[in-house]
This record gives structure tokens, C-alpha cells and sequence, in this order.
């Protein structure tokens, strides 16, 4: 049976893209190699970040995480040793990335798919009636030190020159909206447009309402191959069995160059693995989803839960948390936080999040394929920028023209099907 539209990949992108194309009134069949809404999106931080306006890829990146490195207690960031040509190369065209111009042509795009993912999200959760802990209340970046305070209030000016709703708080006023803070704590840089929720349960939530709207939901079904003509994706081979359909989505986050190998597409990604430890509520639970800033850690509260997420792995496809992180994201948070002397940890995680060499997602038509769509590279965004995402998916599936239109966004330019010269080749 020839299906209207398939899905590989059941995560936030997915299952995203898959709730506006059956709006659009489209048939949807997902398929994932595990369960769908049960991956890496999943144990995030579930923050819901307009203000990150600035690609992962930007000038003085790689300073900094050759001075974390060397500091390998506490660092947020690690790679992977690896002669591996394609993480070579992925090196190679990330450090050419980290420029002022790669940051300048990155913030148009993410912030419009950041705000339409934002409007999305609220509009999704009202309509819907989801409960889960959703709460705009924005995100509260702490500092312990002068010089990161100083770095943070200088980069809060820049999202303020963008458009970004910035407020910028000394000691007693970071003190008095959030009482969990240690004295510590210096001063904050408030970025009130931000939201957070608990990721897991958005996720499972929107996996039931698609069901309901219609769609098959196929699991245990990793992709192991391809059969194309006439410049389309005719047939998709999975564990479960083979599909036909009339267009394909990618939504694989970090495994989509393995799932297209077949297809001879280059898709520059990188995973970046991340780790958070959930337990229950503490007696000084924050009020704000935070960022110790310092440490880079992120702090979400979830209702009776709470969460820490932290590092950035790169080059890592290992899921299995490693306790020594777990331990030491444990312990950052207490360099900021009033915690119990014991938590209560229900869960600890790692996932994978996928890195293009400039840190700006890949949206659009894949090359030399008229059927084939990519929704992948979203990096730490994944979650953050899924609802903007789908609603983009669908209307390139309709021949509409997208919502967003900013070029640099790879791929997304009115109905094109070209892509970023990163793909070709």
C-alpha cells in the first residue's frame, strides 16, 4: 500500500511535523528504530528558548572549549578523538564557522524559527489542554563571578539589540524572584520571553493527539535502505517491513547521515551527547528554569520533579550515561543552588543532539530527490525549535510558501528545492 506521507523519526521534529501535515488535512505513517517520543528528546532540559539567537558555531568557540578541555573537572564541552574522514571534515568546516559572518547569517533564521516555535508551542498546549508543567516564566541565567556577569550582561545587550525582552538583575533583585539562589549568586540576565516544560510528557501527549488525528505509528522499525527513479524516494526499507510513499520526511536527528547513506547525500551532522539526572522535588525547589552560568549547567523545575542537564559531547553516539558527569552536574548545581543534602534522583539520561558545522538547522528539499524533505541538525534545539519546524514541513509539502523564508535557513526559500552547498556532493 503507497502511503501519502512518511516520517523517519519519531522525536520532538517529528512528531512535530507530523501534528501540522495532518492539520493540513495529509496522511502520516512515523516510523523509529525505538519509541517513538522516547528518545533523546526526552530527557532534556525542555527549555523553550527564543532568546538563543546565536548559532553554536561563533567566533571565539573554540578558545573556549580548548580551555574547558584543559580543565577536564568541570568542563561543559568534550570531543571525541576520532581520524573518522567525515569527523574530520565536520571539524574542519565547524572551525571555518566560527565567525562573526556565520553568527550574523544564523541569527535571522533562528530567531524567526524560534519565535514561530514559541507562538507554536503556546498555541499547541492551549488548544490541546496538554498538562505538562508548562510555565512562561523565562529563562534566569545565575553568575557566581564579576567576569561572567560582565560576559553575561554583554551578551543580554546584544539579544536586546535583536529583539530579545532582556532584564538584567544585581544581587538583591536576583535574590528576591529567585529565593533558591545561594549568596553566592551575584547577579542574573533575565530573558523573559523563554518558557519551560517537562519535555517527556509534551512529548508522549503529542504522540497520542497525532494517533488520534490519524496517524500509523510504526516502532522498531530502524531504516535499512532505499530504493530510488526518477530522481524520488520510491521505497523505504525498515525492520518492520517496506514503505512506499508519495513524499518522505527526515526527522533522524543525530543518525540521519546513517539513515540516507544509501541515497549518496551528504548531511555534515555531528552528535553531541548530553546528560541530565531527574528527581524529585527539592525543599527549595527554584522557580525559574535556569542556566548556572558558569558552569553551563541547566536547572528546569517540572511540577512535583526536577531536572539538571548538562556537557556537550561531540562526536559521541553512546547513549549510556556516564556516571562521573552525572556526579559532577550534580555537584555544579549545588555551587549555585539551596539543595537537599540528599536527592531523590528518579532518572538519569544521555542523549543525542545533532550538530550541523554552523549550528543552524537543515529544513528543505534534499538534493537530487523532489520527495525528500529534511528536518534535521537542530542541535540543542531540537525540542525548542520543533513546532516552527512541522509548520514549516507541511507547507514545503503542500507548495506552500513557508511561513519563514530566510534563505539561510538551509533549504527553506518559498517552494526551491535546493538546499545548503554543505549538502551537495
Amino acid at each position: 500500500m503507497k502511503r501519502d506521507i512518511l516520517i523517519i523519526g519519531g522525536g520532538p521534529v517529528g512528531l512535530s511535523c507530523a501534528y501540522y501535515l495532518l492539520r493540513s488535512g495529509r496522511k502520516v505513517t512515523i516510523v523509529d528504530s525505538n519509541e517513538i517520543g522516547k528518545g533523546s528528546g526526552s530527557g532534556n532540559a525542555g527549555h523553550i528558548v527564543p532568546s538563543h539567537i546565536i548559532p553554536l558555531a561563533a567566533p571565539g568557540v573554540v578558545t573556549s572549549a580548548l580551555k574547558w578541555m584543559l580543565d577536564p573537572s568541570h568542563s561543559p564541552f568534550g570531543m571525541k578523538v576520532s581520524l573518522s574522514p567525515s569527523y574530520l571534515a565536520w571539524l574542519w568546516q565547524f572551525v571555518s564557522a566560527c565567525s562573526q559572518g556565520s553568527v550574523e547569517r544564523g541569527i535571522k533564521p533562528l530567531y524567526e524559527l524560534g519565535q514561530l516555535s514559541a507562538d507554536n508551542f503556546a498555541r499547541i498546549i492551549a488548544e490541546e489542554k496538554f498538562d505538562c508543567a508548562y510555565q512562561q516564566k523565562g529563562l534566569l541565567f545565575l553568575y557566581k563571578t564579576e567576569k561572567a556577569f560582565h560576559d553575561g550582561q554583554h551578551e543580554g545587550e546584544f539579544m536586546l539589540k535583536h529583539g530579545i525582552p532582556v532584564s538584567v538583575y544585581d544581587k538583591a533583585k536576583v535574590h528576591e524572584i529567585e529565593p533558591a539562589a545561594l549568596d553566592e549568586v551575584i547577579g542574573g540576565v533575565h530573558f523573559t520571553g523563554d518558557a519551560h516544560l517537562d519535555p517527556a510528557a509534551f512529548l508522549r501527549l503529542l504522540r497520542e493527539r497525532v494517533r488520534a488525528m490519524g496517524a500509523e505509528l510504526v516502532e522498531n522499525a530502524s531504516v535499512t535502505g532505499f530504493s530510488s527513479a526518477d530522481g524520488k524516494v520510491r521505497v523505504v526499507r525498515t525492520r518492520a517491513g517496506e514503505f512506499e510513499a508519495e513524499q518522505v520526511i527526515l526527522a533522524a536527528g543525530a543518525w540521519s547521515p546513517f539513515v540516507v547513506r544509501d541515497l549518496k547525500i551528504n548531511i555534515p551532522i555531528q552528535p553531541a551527547r548530553g546528560y541530565s539526572l531527574t528527581m524529585s522535588a527539592t525543599m527549595a525547589m527554584p522557580r525559574h528554569a535556569l542556566i548556572l552560568g558558569e558552569r553551563r549547567v541547566a536547572v528546569t523545575p517540572m511540577g512535583a520533579r526536577l531536572r539538571f542537564t548538562g556537557r556537550l559531547e561531540i562526536g559521541n553516539y553512546s547513549m549510556e550515561p556516564n556516571p562521573v558527569w552525572i556526579r559532577r552536574i550534580e555537584n555544579s548545581a549545588r555551587e549555585y543552588l539551596q539543595l537537599d543534602e540528599t536527592l531523590d534522583v528518579k532518572e538519569t539520561w544521555a542523549g543525542l543532539r545533532p550538530v550541523t558545522p554552523s549550528g543552524v538547522p537543515m529544513i528543505g528539499f534534499a538534493p537530487n530527490y523532489k520527495n525528500l524533505i529534511l528536518a534535521t541538525g537542530h542541535a540543542m534545539l531540537g525540542l525548542s525549535l520543533a513546532p516552527g519546524t512541522g509548520q514549516l514541513v507541511a507547507e514545503l509539502a503542500n507548495g506552500q510558501t513557508p511561513h519563514i523564508t530566510t534563505q539561510t535557513i538551509h533549504g527553506v526559500q518559498s517552494n526551491s528545492t535546493t538546499v545548503h552547498p554543505s549538502l551537495r556532493g
